[in-house]
């Protein structure tokens, strides 16, 4: 089992992740879109992304609004796993 990181070692971690907050325990992230069409095709997309990782993230949509959050519930907190997981989701989803 993963350990769970420090509030120190999590905020480091997101200085390479800026749009990733730390929030209730888990990191997180809010995606706007242009409606909710194009909200729910992210979120398959994620959902790929996620079940390849074995690894699967939190998700709230609100019409064109989704907010991801990972922790690893197992572990108890934020795990290395975690910010992999969101370092994947900036990869695959940030402007090249």
């Amino acid at each position: 089992m993963a350990k769970s990181l420090s509030v120190a070692d999590i905020e480091e971690a997101l200085k390479t992740h800026r749009a990733w907050k730390l929030q209730g325990g888990k990191l997180v992230r809010e995606w706007k879109f242009k409606d909710f069409v194009e909200a729910i095709e992210f979120v398959n997309r994620v959902a790929t992304l996620a079940e390849s990782a074995e690894h699967h993230p939190d998700i709230d949509i609100r019409y064109n609004q989704v907010l991801l959050g990972l922790i690893s519930h197992d572990a108890g907190g934020v795990t290395n796993r975690d910010i992999s997981m969101a370092a994947r989701i900036d990869k695959e989803f940030l402007p090249k």
